[in-house]
């Protein structure tokens, strides 16, 4: 074991820091100020990329994650969706889309569906949204007491009122009893869209929507205990708006999802 004298000892503690251990010190401070005002939804790749657009700082992310380790800093993990595609329904549509999840410009390709929620002593609720596959931003979307059609239409009427005249859209869902209903049929037909469904009992055929409702229940919804419908509906449209707005993603460029539909308009 090596030894130290007194006075070498206090000579070290008593040295200027570097400018390395200066710049660790306020990045910590600035990871672990935006990590909790984010409520702990950013990890350590967001967090690198909101200091880069907000501080105007390039940091290594080795760097960001060491930091965020020492810090104790853990973000929201997702969790697989247990649901799945239900069979059992006759009347659909092929799956046109086939999984390519790809789209070389707003409103050519979206993805539809509903997942459910629980508030006060068990009661459900239910939202529907609309994704736009080019972007991965959140077109419309509704929030109610009931999985039924008005839900439904509600969602996609909302969304159908943005498009422009010489759209060319394909909208995939699943095959629940909304999408196979006539409403559903009519609705789609007066707008001209053309419909496309996931295969019986394959998840992935809508795998989009599936990422979202993981992104919404691990950063929103399931480490909260929600005892009254009107704070569910709160937090759902504050999420959606920062998911739109704030939530910068790698595949964007480190844009938002509005930054990176700005720029195709």
């Amino acid at each position: 074991m090596l030894k130290v004298s007194r006075s070498g000892y206090y000579r070290y503690l008593s040295a200027p820091k570097s400018n390395r251990c200066l710049e660790n010190e306020w990045l910590s401070e600035i990871i672990k100020k935006e990590f909790h005002a984010l409520k702990g939804i950013y990890g350590a790749q967001r967090i690198k990329m909101l200091i880069g657009r907000k501080y105007d700082k390039n940091y290594n992310l080795k760097r960001i994650k060491r930091l965020m380790r020492k810090l104790d800093l853990v973000a929201s993990i997702r969790r697989k969706r247990k649901s799945c595609t239900k069979s059992g329904y006759s009347n659909y549509e092929e799956n046109i889309l086939d999984r390519d999840f790809t789209a070389r410009s707003p409103n050519k390709k979206w993805v539809t569906d509903v997942t459910y929620l629980e508030y006060g002593s068990g009661q459900k609720a239910y939202l529907s949204a609309v994704k736009d596959l080019y972007d991965g931003y959140i077109v419309s979307f509704e929030i109610g007491k009931h999985n039924d059609n008005p839900l439904v239409m509600r969602t996609l009427e909302k969304a159908f009122k943005t498009l422009e005249g010489d759209d060319d859209l394909l909208l995939h869902s699943d095959r629940g009893a909304q999408y196979t209903s006539k409403e559903y049929v009519r609705l789609t037909s007066e707008y001209a869209v053309r419909r496309s469904m996931s295969r019986v009992a394959k998840c992935l055929d809508n795998a989009p929507m599936e990422s979202f409702w993981s992104h919404f229940k691990a950063e929103c919804y399931s480490w909260k205990k929600y005892k009254i419908y009107e704070e569910l509906v709160k937090d759902i449209n504050d999420y959606i708006k920062f998911y739109n707005t704030q939530r910068y993603q790698t595949k964007l460029n480190s844009l938002t999802p509005e930054e990176y539909r700005n720029q195709a308009a």
